[in-house]
């Protein structure tokens, strides 16, 4: 069986290092040619490969070279460029186009083709994300024992590929998913043999934050430095129907991590919240808003931070994946309201900023990241179905399904009593809390306690437990804004 012949797009550095390791592993694919815009570079040969161009005149291109695969190695690539190169190379008839994400573009001195995939919406939407210096943004974690929550989730899995290059000493992956932390637990180690980030060491561990014990018992044992906490529930309509499991998970997993931080010597603690958590009308928006102040509430050791921030690209269970679907089967894509919209960053853009806004702070902090301009849920839908080929309405159809339970026409980062001040870094702002949430900082144990025989079976009060209205009664008392579900059961 032939290998895939393979145009490398860019005869730039990281181009040069992928056709480089590629010459090494001839099963996986040829480099026939490199492609690039530059006059300088067309016509002249890179080790034996020519360099060929400009890309737009692709289709002549493959007439005279053929090629089964197009592979994008310009890290600095911006989003209006990425749309640009796909659309030519949509032209070229390539049985897959790849691309070098995120990753490869935020640390900037590294190109490996393990990193590459094949391109994807999220590849092309929204803006260009902010470029860090990875590995000075992350020296505070050298050395360091990290935990990351969640690791088998599309943040906490990212978080741990991306702090393979803070030279940690230790990665903790916990979580309570025995097949996600499998699964980042081996693509962390074939990263490492390929060459990718450091060598920290890699230790999965499968367990629940709601088990108190067993959390206490990890924070004895383990000795973390830093934990970034994204392990929690978070699909709405999900967590309408489960509120308990919702204030369960996010609240008391929450502040146990919270306490055996505190009793273990933690030396930073990092949680990671979302825009919901604003004037919350999801009983999950209210489950973060209060784990936001659990991890800022109250003197200690551990210095506790909040990093909010909107939507993300392509994460489980967001809107890009059931479009896909949607799409996949011929539609309907389904929209809630033609007027909503939601912020939207990439993936790797938010951990990165999570990342370095984690040693930005003592104790204390909320952090918002800079989202930019929200965008447009139907127009959203469209981008999609263009992405595969389609037109939408003749093609594909989109239907209104109208607003579910918890649901916002529109998020907002800032709530009315919080102001941004200013900037810590680009694209992360610290937010100035006002008197209503420091009254909320001040008495968030005797609210987590009102809460407790709802969660958790308390002989002397049977009846709350899992009791849906007490849960909704409370939660209303502290969110106002939190809408009501008249035809919620009881239990």
């Amino acid at each position: 069986m032939s290998q895939p012949r393979i145009y490398v797009i860019g005869a730039g550095f990281a181009g040069r290092e992928i056709a480089r390791e590629l010459a090494g592993k001839s099963v996986v694919g040829t480099v026939v040619a490199f492609l690039d815009d530059d006059p300088e570079k067309i016509g002249t040969n890179i080790e034996g490969i020519p360099v060929m161009g400009p890309i737009e005149e692709i289709a002549s291109l493959v007439q005279k070279t053929p090629a089964d695969e197009a592979l994008i190695a310009i890290p600095r690539a911006s989003r209006d460029d990425l749309r640009r190169l796909y659309e030519i190379l949509r032209r070229g008839n390539f049985s897959r186009i790849r691309i070098l994400p995120t990753i490869s573009q935020l640390v900037g001195d590294e190109a490996h083709f393990i990193q590459t995939r094949q391109i994807d919406p999220q590849d092309l939407l929204g803006r260009t994300p902010v470029n860090i210096n990875l590995r000075k943004a992350l020296a505070y974690l050298r050395g360091k024992r990290v935990l990351i929550t969640g690791a088998g989730g599309s943040i906490g899995s990212e978080l741990a590929r991306q702090l393979l290059y803070g030279g940690a000493e230790r990665l903790y992956l916990l979580g309570h998913g025995e097949n996600s932390i499998y699964e980042i637990d081996a693509e962390l180690r074939l990263l490492q043999e390929e060459g990718v980030g450091e060598s920290a060491t890699i230790v999965p561990v499968v367990g629940e934050v709601t088990d108190r014990n067993y959390i206490r018992f990890l924070m004895k044992r383990l000795k973390a430095d830093v934990i970034f906490h994204t392990a929690a529930y978070k699909h709405v309509p999900m967590m309408e129907a489960n509120p308990v499991a919702a204030i369960q998970n996010n609240v008391f997993g929450t502040l146990y991590l919270r306490q055996a931080a505190e009793e273990y010597g933690v030396g930073r603690l990092v949680l990671v919240s979302t825009d919901k958590a604003v004037s919350p009308r999801s009983v999950y928006g209210t489950s973060k808003r209060l784990g936001e102040q659990i991890v800022r509430s109250g003197p200690g050791p551990t210095a506790g931070m909040v990093v909010r921030f909107g939507n993300v690209l392509g994460s489980r269970g967001s809107i890009l994946p059931l479009f896909r679907r949607q799409i996949e089967k011929g539609g309907p894509v389904t929209i809630t309201d033609p007027r909503a919209s939601r912020f939207f960053m990439t993936i790797p853009e938010a951990v990165s900023l999570v990342l370095q806004a984690g040693g930005a702070g003592s104790g204390g902090q909320l952090y918002v990241l800079d989202m930019g301009e929200p965008i447009n849920i139907r127009d959203l839908a469209e981008q999609m179905i263009r992405f595969y080929g389609y037109e939408p309405g003749r093609d594909i159809p989109i239907t209104e399904i109208g607003m579910r339970t918890g649901e916002k026409l529109h998020e907002t980062l800032l709530d009315i009593d919080e102001e941004p001040g200013e900037p810590v870094a680009d694209r992360i702002f610290q937010v100035q809390s006002l008197n209503g949430q420091e009254e909320m900082l001040n008495d968030i144990d005797s609210i987590v306690e009102t809460l407790r025989p709802v969660c958790f079976f308390d002989e002397s009060r049977p009846a709350e437990y899992r009791n849906r209205w007490k849960l909704r009664e409370i939660l209303h008392g502290l969110f106002p804004d939190l809408q009501e579900k008249i035809d919620e059961p009881e239990y």
